[in-house]
């Protein structure tokens, strides 16, 4: 029973005017047609007069104000020419109901005081010639009352719908927000996958580089160095492509697959050893003792050194000499890479408005509270200054 039910409920709230059409038919057909009889001496005009008052009816939510226009003029008729009170006159309370509940607030009290006014009119027109003034004003206040009790309960349906649209609304609300805040999510995911395969790909391909191309200039006079060269690119491809697996494993869904963990501070003297043994003097600096330092910031420190370093040996050109300086303080861990090359990186930050690189090193630098600084030194070369908190902020 419950099925049916629901179903005819919600057909009736998705065809509201075939249910106005037949609920009109229906005050129509027990005021009009079952009581014409009642009005023998002028059936014809009462007729027409009970076709006015209910027609409207129908119209009384999409159109309530032409249609309450239309029952006011039909009464009119009704008071002029008509001698008997007529049962349809019952369409003028339920079209009272309906200014209150569909009509601008105006219309609703406009209904309100028209309907106290014809209570008045009709006691007065077919009373007054038969009755006594305190029937005739008990009958007009009991019509009155029906008056007001039809507007209060237009008043408590336009309340209640009024409900109902600010919860739609608020459900509505709250879809855009979640779908705002997925793709936000979703946005903030492929950002850092990003970064992640920046840092990889451009560390790699750097080191990959380098040693290609010293091995290219002394693979003629020492070819054990030229052998070298060749092994350390091998190496650094399959670390690369180890890295990129793990990095690019998240993405797999259902995946049952065991990842290394990610590279963290203690990880970046063996990085230094890799630049170095692809050709650039690197030396590194620790100083203080080292902090417990939560696993992301972690990360950020490494990816920030590897990418610094990454940019050293794309531009800082031949002969460079750099350096890699942690400095555990008692509030935060700072890093520092600087480089004495021929500051083409410095060119390289002004030619595209802080380079993807640099932007990401910052980027990953704020989203654990520290800050990040990079920039020609003077003299020649760049510098790469960080800082990052021992408790994030975030």
């Amino acid at each position: 029973m419950d099925r049916p039910l629901n179903r005819l409920t919600e057909w009736m709230r998705t065809h509201p005017f075939v249910v106005d059409v037949a609920f009109a038919g229906t005050v129509f057909f027990f005021t009009v047609l079952v009581t014409a009889e009642t009005y023998w001496a002028s059936t014809v005009p009462a007729f027409l007069v009970g076709v006015l008052l209910t027609a409207p009816l129908a119209w009384r939510r999409r159109a309530p104000v032409p249609a309450a226009a239309v029952v006011v003029a039909a009464g009119l008729l009704e008071l002029v020419f008509l001698p008997t009170f007529l049962a349809a006159n019952v369409s003028a309370l339920l079209m009272v109901y309906a200014l209150a509940a569909y009509a601008p607030r105006w219309a609703s009290q406009a209904g309100l005081g028209v309907g106290l006014f014809a209570a008045l009119l009709a006691a007065v027109r077919y009373l007054a010639p038969f009755d006594d003034l305190a029937n005739v004003l008990a009958t007009a206040a009991a019509i009155g009352v029906s008056v007001v009790a039809a507007w209060a309960l237009g008043n408590l349906r336009r309340a209640r719908l009024q409900q109902l649209a600010a919860l739609e609304e608020r459900a509505q609300l709250l879809e855009l927000e979640r779908d705002q805040e997925m793709r936000l999510a979703a946005s903030t995911e492929r950002a850092r996958i990003a970064r992640e395969l920046h840092d990889v790909v451009a560390h790699s391909l750097s080191v990959v580089i380098a040693q290609a191309d010293g091995g290219r200039y002394a693979g003629k006079a020492d070819p054990e160095a030229a052998t070298g060269a060749l092994e350390a690119i091998a190496a650094t491809g399959r670390q690369a492509l180890t890295d990129m697996r793990s990095l690019l494993g998240v993405l797999r869904e259902g995946g049952a697959e065991e990842y290394a963990p990610q590279p963290d501070v203690a990880a970046i003297p063996a990085l230094v050893d890799d630049v170095r043994a692809s050709g650039l003097d690197v030396d590194l600096i620790i100083e203080g003792e080292p902090r417990p330092l939560p696993a992301g910031p972690q990360l950020a420190a490494y990816r920030i050194v590897q990418e610094s370093l990454t940019n050293v040996l794309k531009h800082a050109g031949p002969a460079s000499r750099a350096w890699v300086r942690l400095q555990w303080r008692p509030d935060a861990l700072e890093l520092s890479v600087l480089d004495d090359g021929r500051g083409a990186s410095a060119a390289m930050v002004d030619s595209d408005g802080q380079g993807q690189g640099v932007l990401g090193m910052r980027e990953r630098a704020q989203l654990h509270g520290g800050r990040l600084e990079a920039g020609p030194r003077h003299g020649g070369g760049f510098g790469v200054h960080a800082a990052l908190p021992y408790g994030s902020r975030r």
